[in-house]
């Protein structure tokens, strides 16, 4: 699929800049030209030389911060992804073979989750467990599963019906069995499509939760907590909240291209296969 992918003009806007974001997660601590903690006495410097994007209000470099903030705005937000695709994607399937009792609980706690304001819900959790990241991406994640447990529900019910599956069924294969012979590549591709918009999501809540000051503790250096402390000197420093700004706003348009890029490519498969099918189908009759 990914070179399928990497075929459509979006699809490689999409990886490219994804790439340069995972780079920065796994080098940005490692390249920072100097300590993101340190603070000195030059502040609210503009860039120059020795800060190439100036200094904050206590003379911390901000382009080491902005470095080494990437890492922990990533993998919450890959965090986030993760919690809901096994939350969501697991009951859907197995809501469609459980039986009734399952399956209106599931939809029921599903709806109960989307009636939830998360961002009110992860400061509650936070204040009971902690202010960590780890707390806060899980609540988050949780309250973000009903995308996944729709979309492989929907696509469950599409493969259950099938006449395939049925008869599988009666020939006494296994519930696992079908799900990954016949289920999982079916709700693979829609599964794919939500994960990647999830990604764009999750960057978007960390951002948010950071900005407030939930999930991280100061002077921990993140991408919405730079935001936050640079909106509070836009007289000193009008230019200073574009970078970290500019940075959420291109994860999120990758991951949210990329998931459009993914559909297009599943979507002409599908056509494809269905094509297939007609001419062999024409062929033997």
């Amino acid at each position: 699929m990914l070179g399928r992918i990497l075929a459509l003009r979006t699809g490689r806007i999409a990886v490219t800049i994804l790439v340069v974001v995972a780079l920065l997660a796994i080098l940005g601590p490692l390249l920072a030209p100097q300590d993101p903690l340190a603070a000195s006495g030059t502040t609210l410097a503009g860039p120059s030389a020795g800060h190439w994007l100036g200094t904050d209000n206590l003379g911390r470099d901000v382009f080491s911060r902005l470095l080494a903030g990437s890492r922990v705005s990533v993998l919450a937000s890959l965090e986030v992804a993760s919690v809901a695709l096994v939350a969501g994607t697991v009951p859907g399937i197995l809501s469609v073979y459980l039986g009734r009792a399952f399956e209106w609980a599931t939809l029921r706690l599903a709806d109960t989750l989307v009636a939830l304001p998360f961002l009110l819900f992860a400061v509650a959790v936070t204040a009971l467990l902690g202010n960590g990241i780890t707390q806060a991406m899980v609540v988050t994640g949780a309250l973000v599963s009903p995308l996944f447990y729709r979309v492989s529900r929907a696509a469950t019910l599409a493969v259950a019906r099938s006449q395939y599956v049925e008869a599988a069924l009666i020939s006494g294969a296994s519930l696992g069995w079908i799900v990954r012979r016949h289920v999982w590549v079916k709700v693979l591709p829609p599964i794919a499509v939500a994960l990647a918009q999830t990604v764009g999501v999750g960057f978007v809540i960390v951002s948010s939760l950071t900005f407030l000051g939930i999930g991280v503790q100061p002077p921990a250096p993140t991408w919405g907590g730079l935001l936050a402390s640079d909106l509070g000197y836009l007289s000193y420093q009008p230019w200073a909240p574009v970078a970290p700004a500019l940075l959420i706003t291109a994860t999120v348009w990758a991951a949210n291209l990329l998931a459009d890029a993914i559909r297009d490519v599943s979507g002409a498969a599908a056509r494809t296969r269905a094509t297939t099918r007609r001419v062999a189908a024409g062929g033997t009759a």
